[in-house]
């Protein structure tokens, strides 16, 4: 690409790649022209890709990411909320290995008075996004149209759903990008990616769930809190009042990794009981979703134990095609693993039961590929909890049983059993809030 493309000699991909390389800070004119040239195919894949290895080498500061987040959703579309008759509150994940929480929280916050716009994604690698997940219900679909969410969120309070082609999509093309160039890491690009279609979405509060463990893409507590800071001062920045909570994925969540399976889960917590720490950071997250709405007189423990959160979800399925009492898919084929010996189990590795459930058909790892709806990994102990030799650990499940050995190696060492009365602390769930 070069200037005279753009009717002007002002500006080119090149002298805006030099100045990153060189460790410059970009212009607000620079990030606004590479962005909507980008976009429109001026600047090509191959220049963009240097330009992410520089911001991925040397950074950008907090008004470079603010303006690149501005010039993202300035390539689309904007929803609006406005006309609601309640104030909305979105959350995001970063991502984990069972992180079912969407499923439950969205019609628990609608329950509670606040409307939840929640767009998301399919999974690539690990287990199934939440679509996946939503999409093991008979007759549910995540493609609606802006007309449609919004008349969905009129009536239930609640809607899951696909985000349309026409939001931020500079996004869509620098992720695709960023997937197959080795610059995915990049906490400004990563941040920006997220927060441009969450603020695009026009959601007016937003609660960021950010993993931080060996199942979460970032890996330590330090870069986990940089991610966080990062977003929320994007949020703040574009009128968004932000929160994050930094949340452990050492461990998977729940018992369960899949996604018929992860959706049976849900609905146990809807009905009043589920895992502990599904509960809890459900909950946890309700709370912050509902006082950054300005909902303060609500209780979601409340309304999970007396009904009304398993109603919203009822009419949110409904609403959406979906029957919320037909049967969920199960597994044709299921391998039992059992525990080696006796003792305290004192670690069960969050990444290596991803793996094991996107090798059992749970997951994709390309952007195309289909998903088993019951394939995925059952837990049957966590850490802390005291086992005996033989005693089942794990149910390995899919349709197609020649998956098991390979699923069985990659859970070869991802657990650890230590001798009767050892001391074990588990991780809170919930490590830090950022606001």
């Amino acid at each position: 690409m070069t200037s005279l493309s753009m009717g002007a000699m002002s500006m080119d991909a090149v002298s805006v790649i030099r100045t990153k390389r060189d460790r410059g800070e970009f212009s607000d004119e620079q990030i606004d022209w590479v962005i909507d040239a980008y976009t429109r195919g001026d600047v090509a894949d191959y220049q963009m890709a240097a330009l992410n290895m520089a911001i991925l080498l040397n950074g950008m500061n907090r008004r470079e990411i603010s303006r690149w987040t501005a010039a993202m959703i300035a390539s689309g579309e904007r929803m609006d909320f406005s006309s609601l008759s309640r104030p909305t509150a979105d959350k995001h994940s970063t991502g984990g290995v069972g992180d079912k929480i969407t499923l439950p929280l969205a019609p628990l916050v609608a329950a509670c008075g606040a409307a939840v716009p929640q767009l998301s994604g399919r999974g690539l690698g690990h287990t199934g996004g939440t679509l996946d997940k939503l999409e093991s219900i008979k007759g549910w679909r995540a493609a609606l149209s802006n007309e449609e969410m919004l008349s969905v969120l009129d009536s239930v309070g609640a809607v899951i759903c696909a985000a349309g082609d026409g939001l931020a999509p500079a996004d869509k093309k620098l992720y695709a990008l960023r997937d197959v160039t080795g610059t995915v890491e990049a906490i400004p690009l990563i941040a920006s990616s997220i927060m441009s279609k969450k603020i695009a979405e026009g959601t007016g509060s937003l609660v960021l769930d950010v993993k931080v463990g060996t199942g979460a893409f970032m890996k330590t507590i330090e870069d986990a809190r940089e991610l966080a800071a990062t977003m929320v001062g994007l949020g703040t920045d574009h009128g968004v009042k932000t929160v994050a909570l930094l949340t452990d994925m050492s461990t998977p969540l729940g018992l369960t990794a899949g996604n018929a399976l992860e959706v049976r889960e849900s609905v146990e917590v809807l009905a009043g009981g589920g895992p502990a720490d599904v509960v809890e950071l459900t909950l946890a997250l309700a709370r912050e979703m509902l006082a950054a709405a300005g909902v303060r007189d609500a209780d979601p423990a409340k309304a999970l134990a007396d009904g009304s959160a398993m109603d919203a979800w009822r009419r949110m399925i409904s609403a959406q095609g979906g029957d919320p009492d037909a049967p969920l898919p199960t597994s044709k084929e299921q391998h039992v693993v059992k525990a080696g010996a006796s003792g305290v189990l004192t670690r069960l590795d969050a990444y290596d039961i991803g793996v094991a459930a996107w090798r059992l058909g749970a997951g994709r790892a390309r952007k195309d590929d289909p998903v088993q709806a019951a394939a995925g990994v059952e837990l049957h102990a966590k850490p802390g909890d005291t086992v005996t030799e033989g005693q089942r650990l794990l149910t390995l499940h899919t349709d197609t049983p020649e998956r098991f050995e390979y699923a069985l190696r990659a859970i070869e060492d991802s657990y650890d059993v230590a001798a009767s009365g050892t001391a074990f602390t588990a991780a809170p769930v919930v490590l830090e809030r950022i606001a």
